[in-house]
């Protein structure tokens, strides 16, 4: 009898597994189960370029058309269960329920279902409050951010830098607040943070640092943010750039971790289930490139990765053959694009115990600067800032070249 495997989620993750089950061999049936009505594309673009873009009557779908991903030769045969948002898993018997009461069995399950934005506490207002994370996020805030806008941006992540310096360039008057005494400081540190801090400001956009929001102003519409220390900053619109929780809730039920994502074992076993692996930012997992902690790592290329290896994984089990493959142990990778920096990053900064500035300076990062991150001793992560693409591989190297597998 034909094997079925379903994957749920149908952004980059779920593409790249449909596609790597095909590529690997596989002949079953593949279904993949997407909640948004859209072909899996890409998101990185949401906060930049495509926010920018000319028509402030740009819809979700002309955008999620736009931004699609082209799937591989190898995705044949593949059914597209789109809109279809999954409800509840039971693992025991190997069954999926979909919102619309329909019941999907699988032989294997592949979990990519990513994240979704976490949101402010304060309930009201409701209007005027945006999130950057879906096609259907960046059509609704593109069509209400005109010149002249007066725009918060709650977070100093890298989404919220990114909106915030397309916002500015949209036209818009930004003002960022974020908590912490610098921007992006986990995934950069606090030397790099200080230096993206004082790049913004120059570029125009106002940062309050040290500062949350205590509360949100207006009845149905947000007209103000006020400050935890009572500050009130007057705005026509609130961006929430403050985080984001993972989609396993449609898994309660079944025994698992769901803490942090879902536990995987280093080949993405979801707490050791032959049946059952995760891929992309949901998947919490061992990466013996640095230790033997599982972490979520949430960068672009992930998705790519850790779907091959889940893969091969879901297929040995199937086929009932041992997998034999060596460690599981990518390098992460990200990019940004803020204010005329090009940031490039390979490995993991934010496991670093020392930082040094090996080219260029961080006092104007637009002339280039090049950050090596160690742990130890060894280097664990490298910060590209407008160095050239050709040099890259050198410093992608080095990670490379410290890599002690555990």
């Amino acid at each position: 009898m034909p094997r079925t495997v379903v994957v749920v989620g149908a952004s980059l993750g779920g593409l790249r597994a449909a596609e790597q089950l095909r590529a690997q061999g596989f002949d079953g049936h593949v279904v993949v189960v997407g909640d948004e009505p859209h072909m899996p594309y890409n998101r990185p673009p949401l906060s930049k370029e495509s926010l920018l873009g000319s028509e402030r009557s740009v819809t979700a779908e002309e955008l999620a058309t736009g931004l699609a991903f082209r799937p591989r030769a190898s995705a044949t045969g593949i059914e597209w269960r789109l809109g279809a948002a999954a409800a509840r898993a039971d693992l025991r018997a190997r069954t999926l329920s979909l919102a619309d009461g329909e019941v999907l069995e699988y032989d294997a399950l592949v979990v990519a279902t990513g994240l979704r934005p976490r949101r402010m506490p304060q309930v009201e207002p409701a209007g005027g409050r945006h999130v950057v994370r879906t096609a259907d996020d960046a059509a609704r805030l593109r069509a209400e951010a005109a010149p002249g806008s007066r725009v918060v941006v709650v977070g100093a992540g890298f989404i919220g830098c990114e909106t915030a310096a397309t916002l500015h360039a949209l036209g818009c008057d930004v003002v960022v607040v974020e908590p912490f005494p610098v921007p992006m400081a986990r995934g950069v540190g606090t030397d790099v943070g200080a230096a993206l801090l004082a790049h913004h400001r120059r570029s125009g956009v106002r940062f309050i640092t040290g500062q949350g929001v205590a509360e949100l102003r207006g009845t149905e519409r947000v007209t103000g943010v006020v400050l935890d220390d009572g500050t009130v900053i007057e705005c026509d619109l609130v961006v929430e750039s403050v985080g984001s929780h993972c989609n396993v809730e449609w898994l309660d039920g079944n025994g698992l971790d769901l803490s942090d994502g879902l536990l995987c074992d280093n080949d993405l076993r979801v707490e050791g289930r032959p049946d059952v692996v995760a891929v992309g930012d949901v998947a919490r997992f061992p990466n013996p490139r640095f230790d033997d902690v599982p972490r979520r790592v949430e960068h672009w290329s992930l998705p790519g990765d850790s779907a091959k290896r889940a893969a091969a994984t879901v297929i040995a089990h199937l086929s009932g053959e041992p997998l034999e493959a060596p460690p599981f142990a990518p390098l992460p990778a990200f990019w940004s694009d803020q204010f005329g920096l090009r940031l490039q990053s390979f490995g993991s900064p934010g496991l670093a115990d020392s930082v040094e500035v090996v080219e260029g300076s961080l006092d104007r990062l637009e002339g280039g600067a090049a950050v090596v991150y160690r742990r130890s001793g060894a280097t664990v992560g490298v910060l590209l800032v407008n160095v050239p693409v050709a040099r890259h591989p050198s410093y992608r190297s080095l990670v490379l070249a410290s890599d002690q597998l555990v």
